[in-house]
Parts: structure tokens; sequence; C-alpha cells
């Protein structure tokens, strides 16, 4: 509906009684009229693609996004006009600007005093950006990096995209200071968005803000994405107008964590050692809670791994040293100490960061190869330091099929290529989910019925076979009937799934397609196109 359309709509609806010149203020209004997105994203929309499935567009009026950015307007063009395929360019102009479009809760550029109203020394200082996961209120680390991630290399060319990203860092950073041990967070004070509940009943150590802390789950990962942001917008932009004594700050708040949880649950001499962090929810599920009193299982010391109380998936781990976690962790350690060096930065934390990312990815080859009676060797997706490991993946990012992705290994090294077949067998993986509609990598986390769209984003990302990466694109497009990449699909009716709007599996979409587009353009263009980099 055109904005125009909306204000005589609200006339007759009795919103404006003496018609549209009498409203005083119509983007307000326009605003507060604009429709829940979930339930927006919950029914189709024209105009209709034109092809076999006919996809609805999906995008919410002009007037109720969230953030523009003209220089994503110029990709979506450009990359829809060349598509062969209506249906995929439907989808890719729906899923591309999601996060733009639907999750930009507040952001400032720092130039208003409204940031300064609450800031203590130099809190909440200079561009702030909040951004929801998308039907929940709260920001996850982890996504919102992921959501972003395909902006990145537009920042360059765009200055609001570029206060944009720079916001998120700033904003991750002073979450990251306060809460360091948690991976949601509620909207900052200076954005007056009031907090919400996540209605649980959880007794964590260290306590935490309710107000400032939306759900405080211990995850390796969220703070390897902490880092994950700062560099990409530095290799992307050369800027590094983030790093401020809040940054470092951060950074060093994140270090002191890594070494907390660098530590085995006894003693050389056996003696228990109390852990930082403990997390108990009340509960029946039991992937929402950690067990004995919320520490979680014992870990073995003389490692060199670090824990992580929590997947990426939000569930609890198993064997508390989750791989993937510390496969990214030791990459963007790595990627810390190039971009402070490059910029400039203390010469004693680039060799602090450097022999830390060098240590860990030791540790993983040291404790995480074991044998596979069938695969070979490959990599765990858990392990304990006394031995035991856990043979799986799950669908969410970082995974053990994600690690060329991460940047911790190359698509043809020996043992990846193992892990990569067994994880998508039923035999090597037992969530690897197949049904008469769907198939791909599920986990606990919705069920044994759900396989994840975005494992099989992730799949054709690290393929190398064109018909591969060919028939994983069209069996997303094929179960994305309203336009949107669904959170899961029941592997047996694709009519059936978890979350109609969810932006962090929209842009993994979106940068799978921009890959093909760069390095496989016949794929989605068609026979000799060109390659298309934005």
């Amino acid at each position: 509906m055109t904005f125009s359309a909306l204000i005589v709509a609200l006339s007759l609806a009795g919103l404006g009684a003496k018609g549209a010149a009498a409203l005083p203020d119509e983007p307000a209004i326009l605003k507060r009229a604009c429709p829940d997105y979930v339930a927006y994203a919950s029914t189709p929309h024209p105009p209709y693609s034109g092809g076999p499935l006919n996809l609805p567009f999906q995008r919410p009026a002009q007037e109720c996004r969230t953030f523009n950015s003209s220089v994503v307007e110029r990709v979506i063009e450009d990359v829809t006009s060349r598509m062969v395929d209506k249906d995929l360019a439907q989808l890719f102009r729906n899923a591309f600007p999601n996060t733009l479009d639907t999750t930009i809760r507040w952001h400032t550029d720092g130039s208003s005093t409204a940031a300064r109203k609450t800031r203590k020394d130099a809190q909440w200082e200079g561009p702030q950006t909040f951004i929801v996961t998308g039907d929940i209120n709260a920001e996850w680390l982890r996504d919102s990096t992921n959501q972003l991630a395909n902006y990145q290399t537009l920042a360059k060319e765009d200055e609001r995209l570029h206060s944009l990203i720079l916001g998120a860092i700033n904003t991750q950073a002073e979450f990251v200071i306060q809460s360091p041990y948690c991976n949601a967070f509620q909207p900052p004070p200076p954005s007056n968005i009031p907090p919400d509940s996540n209605n649980q009943d959880d007794r964590v150590h260290p306590t935490y803000e309710p107000s400032v802390v939306f759900e405080c789950k211990y995850e390796l990962d969220s703070l390897a994405n902490f880092l994950g942001l700062a560099t990409s917008f530095h290799e992307n932009t050369g800027s590094s107008g983030f790093l401020t004594s809040r940054w470092y700050t951060a950074l060093n708040t994140l270090l002191s964590v890594l070494d907390a949880q660098s530590q085995p649950t006894f003693n050389a001499e056996g003696h228990f050692i109390t852990n930082q962090y403990t997390f108990q929810r009340t509960t029946t599920l039991g992937t929402e809670t950690l067990n004995l009193a919320g520490i979680g299982n014992p870990l073995n010391s003389g490692t060199g791994l670090i824990r992580s109380a929590f997947r990426p998936s939000d569930d609890a781990t198993i064997m508390g040293f989750f791989i993937p976690a510390n496969a990214q962790m030791a990459v963007q350690l790595q990627r810390t100490a190039d971009m402070l060096r490059s910029a400039g930065g203390p010469s004693d934390i680039v060799r602090d960061l450097e022999s830390r990312s060098t240590k860990l990815r030791k540790a993983i080859e040291d404790n995480a190869i074991v044998n596979h009676p069938k695969y070979g060797n490959v990599y765990a997706f858990e392990v304990d330091g006394y031995g035991s490991h856990i043979l799986m993946d799950d669908a969410n990012v970082p995974s053990l099929l994600s690690l060329p992705m991460l940047g911790f290994v190359d698509n043809d090294d020996l043992i990846y290529k193992n892990t990569r077949e067994m994880v998508l067998s039923k035999d090597g993986n037992p969530y690897y989910l197949t049904g008469s509609g769907f198939q791909g990598i599920g986990g606990p986390h919705i069920g044994l019925q759900n396989a994840w769209p975005m494992s099989v984003l992730v799949q054709a990302q690290t393929s190398t076979s064109d018909a591969e990466i060919s028939r994983c694109i069209e069996q997303v497009k094929n179960s994305s009937l309203l336009g949107l990449i669904h959170e899961s699909i029941d592997v047996n009716n694709i009519k059936t799934y978890t979350r109609p709007w969810f932006a962090w599996a929209n842009s993994v979409f979106a940068q799978t397609v921009l890959k093909v587009a760069a390095e496989r353009p016949h794929l989605i263009f068609g026979e000799g196109a060109e390659p298309y980099i934005p």
C-alpha cells in the first residue's frame, strides 16, 4: 500500500475524519500504522514473481522500512535484472535488504546529544546501532554480525551504511564490556526503547542487569562474532574509527573470558575449580540448561581449548569444548591482530593475539581430530579433553560444515572433506534429516523432523560442484513459498515451518546468491554470463 493509499485508509477508519490534510504528522501516523512484520511476513503480498512458484513480494512499504540505502537498492536491481529464474530473483529481492527493512530498531550517527544523555565516561559515544534478530525484540551478537555481513562490502560506498555498521560495532562493544558472558541484549538506554522479558526463570553467575541483558547464555561464538564484525568492517573500508578506548576495553574483557574459560574442571591435584560461569533454567528441555547445578560436564586440563557453555543454536553443549567456535575464535584472533597491526595498534596486543591464535589452532589439531571407521580422520563437534568426543553437526554457524567460510581451512583440506562427507550423511550425522519434501542438517533446537535452510545454504557455499550448488539453492527456493527464508522446515511438509521472519537466514541466502554471482555466474545468470561483484 502506498503512503497516500494508507492515509486514505486511515481516514476511512476514523483516524483522519477531515481527510489526509487534517493529519498533523503524516509520517508519524504512518509509522504507527505499519503492520507488525511477523504477521505481515506470514501472508503473501503482490506483486508476485510471475515464475512457476509465483513468489510474493515481502518488503514492507518504503515508509515502514527501518533503514534505507540507495546502494543496496542498486545491488538488488543489478542482480535481479540479470537473473533467469523469476522466483529466485523475487527471493533475493526480499531477502537481501531484509535486515535493513525490518530489524534496525535504533541508530544514531552520534551527532546529536541523545546518545549522551545516559553516558558515563565514554559510554554510548559516537554512532550506535541496535539490531534485532527478527521476531524477537533483542540483539544477538552472533545474529547481528551475520545480518550485516552482506553490507560490509558496500559500506565504503555508502556513508549511511558505514555509520550503521560502525554504530553496530560500538554498541556491541558496550554489551561485551557490561556482560561478556551474555548472548542477547536489550535496547541501549539512550534509545528510550523499553526492554522486553524473555519470560524465563534463570539463575546465572555472573549476575546481570535484566534491563540490559535479554538472555545470558555464554557462547564462545558470540565473542568471536564481536571480533568478526570489526575485522570485516576494517577489511572492507579501511576504517579504524571504532578503535576507541571502549573497544579496547571490550577486547580486554573478552580476553579475560577466554582465559577463565580455558581452565579445567579440576586442578592438577584433582580439586574442583569453580568456574566463573554457571547457568540454570527452570525448564523441561535438557538443551536449555546446564547439568551439575549449572556447571556442565567436566573438562580436562591441558587441552588449550576454550569452553563454550552453549552452541550457536542457543542449545547447551554436551562436552564444553565446542570445536566450531574454537575454530572461529582462532581465525578471529589472528584477523584482529592483522587489523591492529595495519591500524598501528599496540604491538604487545598484536603479539598476544597472534600467540593465542597459534596455540588455539594447535589445540584443535591435537584434540579435535578423530578417526571415523567409515570417513577416516574428521573433526569432532565437541570434545572433553578426556578422550570422549561427539560426532555430529548442527545447522547454525559456526558449524563443522562452515569451517571454510570461517576461514579455518580450505575447501580442499582432506580432513575437512572427510568431515563434510560425514556431516552430510545420515550414517555420519544424527541430525542430517531427510524426508519427502526437504533434507538438510537440523539440530536439537527444533526437533527431529525439521532441517534448516541455513545448513543447505552453507552446503552450497562450501561446495565445488555446480550440480550440488544448484540443487541446494533450488531446494531452499522451493521451500520458501512465502518469499522469505524460514528458520526450519518440516522435512515431510515444506508448508510447516518455524519463524516466517528470521533475518539471519535471509542474510545467508543473499550471501549465497552473491557468492554464486561472483564465482559461478552462469548458474543464476545463464551461460556465458560475466561475474557480478557489487
